[in-house]
């Protein structure tokens, strides 16, 4: 009988498990999510600091974390052939925690989150279902979108950028603010922000995994093409994705016209395009160092764009 796991260790193994880069992202974008639903109404933005408010916005945050590791952790209980190649660290592959172990893990969280979610409000609890589903159609079959590089890139775009960004923002607006504007004009520039930059989250995440996916038969981008064509169209998508905010910004587009916001996200676009000139893409641990750089964006992104809005009322 195996001895039992450590406390500490069992966290650092749930941790790990959990891919805390995505669990991070998960936390900015829920809690951008809940500043930005107040924005432009003085009593809107009085009251998200109230407690019951506070409350509703980390119940959420939870929610959306519980259906992170489900959706992570499914994908690592799946793959666990493929990981032992690629993530040979990860807590299966590794060893560390036994594909029984992960299963209820999975399970456990998303029964927290659809839990949650359903006592949170129905909208929610329809949202959190359909990104459950999709997170397992990414890993499972029959569909594993992840087996294609336009079903796994379709699949990150409509959670990441779609459902998250208009379900979560419509959400707070209708537990907190009784519907009132459910998704307003100027959260579209965002929304078409971060779709984009899941889009490039998706392309980028390959590149390191080319000899594993290869030799599974995963028809990703990089498989395809090329590492070096699938980095340089990622990086074109993002020069992309932030030229629309620049431009937003700038010109008055869905926003008022707001220089201190084009200017925020010109430095951001200047910060990537630096350290992206400096990887070699054929060492392997150097693009996986770019990609977890490439994370912190997502991160700034969430913080970049309320500061954005909220300089200029």
């Amino acid at each position: 009988m195996p001895a039992p796991v450590q406390p500490l260790r069992f966290v650092s193994i749930l941790w790990r498990f959990s891919r805390p880069h995505t669990l991070v992202g998960t936390f900015f974008s829920i809690s951008a999510l809940y500043i930005l639903s107040g924005f432009g109404n003085p009593d809107f933005n009085a009251r998200l600091g109230e407690a019951p408010a506070l409350g509703i916005w980390a119940l959420t945050l939870l929610c959306c974390a519980a259906c992170n590791i489900y959706i992570t952790g499914l994908n690592q209980w799946a793959d666990v052939e493929l990981d032992r190649i690629n993530k040979p660290w990860l807590p299966i592959a590794s060893g560390e925690l036994s594909r029984n172990a992960a299963l209820r893990i999975c399970l456990v969280s998303l029964g927290i989150s659809l839990v949650l979610a359903y006592y949170l409000s129905p909208w929610l609890f329809l949202l959190i279902a359909l990104i459950s589903a999709i997170g397992t159609a990414y890993s499972l079959p029959p569909l594993r979108f992840k087996k294609h590089h336009f079903g796994a890139a379709t699949a990150i775009f409509l959670v990441r950028g779609l459902l998250v960004n208009i379900g979560v923002f419509i959400h707070f607006r209708l537990v907190l603010f009784a519907g009132e504007a459910p998704f307003p004009g100027w959260m579209w520039p965002l929304t078409l922000f971060i779709t984009l930059f899941s889009i490039a989250i998706a392309w980028y995440k390959d590149i390191p995994d080319a000899a594993g996916d290869a030799a599974f038969r995963i028809h990703t981008l990089t498989v395809r093409l090329s590492a070096l064509r699938v980095f340089r169209l990622a990086g074109a998508l993002l020069s992309l994705a932030y030229l629309v905010l620049i431009l937003a910004f700038g010109l008055g587009i869905g926003v008022e016209q707001n220089y201190v916001g084009a200017a925020i996200h010109g430095v951001l676009l200047l910060f990537f395009w630096t350290f992206a000139s400096r990887v070699v893409v054929e060492d392997k641990q150097a693009i996986k160092r770019f990609y977890m750089t490439f994370w912190l964006l997502f991160f700034l992104a969430y913080i970049a764009y309320p500061l954005s809005l909220y300089f200029q009322s």
